[in-house]
């Protein structure tokens, strides 16, 4: 429910939670996300553990289709273990969303609100999905250099010369695709760390003319110079809740004649009023 504070300095603050059934409802998605990242790092664990005693360890100047499969494995393990983490982080963000306020806004000028909604979900898959990827084509550059083991084999000496020089060609090839990918695999681990901070944390906005807000439906645009942009879900707040804030939206827009923020929010607002009035 919304409270106002802070009298003597005669500003109005209202705190907005989540609904106790919109935090349940996440949760629930939140932790059969995280369970099914935590069966991915069983079964990457598992894999690598039982491949590594079926082959020899010493060193070759080839790649063997061994490693490359207990590679793939701990890989597994790494990103979804990355997932679990990001899924955790979410969850801390929406505990706080339903204990303290989700959305504040002070005075009708500042802003601050957590961005939790369920689109986070698809953030978190394509983090994971994607790093995972880039690993997968940084191996696929360096399928080639699997081959240089199987023709050092052939008995043919010409057919393995030529075979052997080949297979050396097309590993010096794939290079130019798995150097920049596995960067991209680095730089994707490393991301994770800013993008786990960022996730569902507290962001404050002062409504001036470099802000604009932007309402589709119910999900709460605001960009602004030098800040992320966040989305705000007002469907995970009470209805009595989503109608006070979109009001105090509108006199703050209309105090500013339409000037400030984005000249189409007005009717933006009034369509969400309309489908925030209760059913009679």
């Amino acid at each position: 429910m919304a409270q106002s504070s802070d009298q003597l300095s005669q500003q109005r603050t209202y705190h907005y939670s989540l609904t106790r059934q919109s935090y349940q409802h996440a949760s629930w998605l939140a932790w059969l996300m995280f369970g099914v990242f935590l069966l991915c790092v069983g079964l990457g664990i598992t894999g690598g553990i039982l491949l590594w005693p079926t082959y020899t360890h010493e060193f070759t100047l080839y790649l063997k289709w061994q490693d490359a499969l207990v590679a793939c494995s701990w890989c597994v393990a790494l990103v979804a273990l990355g997932g679990c983490i990001l899924v955790q982080r979410f969850l801390h963000a929406l505990r706080q969303g339903y204990r303290g306020p989700a959305l504040s806004l002070e005075d009708k000028h500042k802003l601050s609100g957590r961005d939790l909604s369920p689109k986070n979900f698809i953030s978190i898959f394509w983090a994971v999905a994607t790093t995972f990827s880039c690993f997968v084509v940084m191996l696929i550059g360096l399928a080639p250099a699997v081959l240089i083991g199987w023709t050092l084999h052939l008995t043919n000496p010409v057919l393995l010369v030529f075979a052997t020089g080949a297979a050396f060609l097309l590993s010096l090839g794939g290079l130019i695709v798995s150097v920049p990918f596995g960067a991209f695999f680095l730089i994707g681990l490393m991301g994770g760390i800013s993008f786990c901070r960022r996730m569902g944390a507290m962001q404050t906005y002062i409504l001036n003319s470099q802000t604009t807000l932007r309402l589709n439906g119910f999900v709460l645009a605001i960009i602004q110079p030098d800040n992320p942009e966040s989305l705000f879900d007002l469907h995970l707040l009470a209805s009595q809740d989503q109608r006070q804030l979109l009001t105090l939206l509108r006199e703050r827009w209309s105090e500013e004649s339409g000037r400030l923020w984005n000249p189409a929010l007005g009717d933006e607002i009034e369509a969400a009023l309309k489908r925030a009035e209760p059913v009679a």
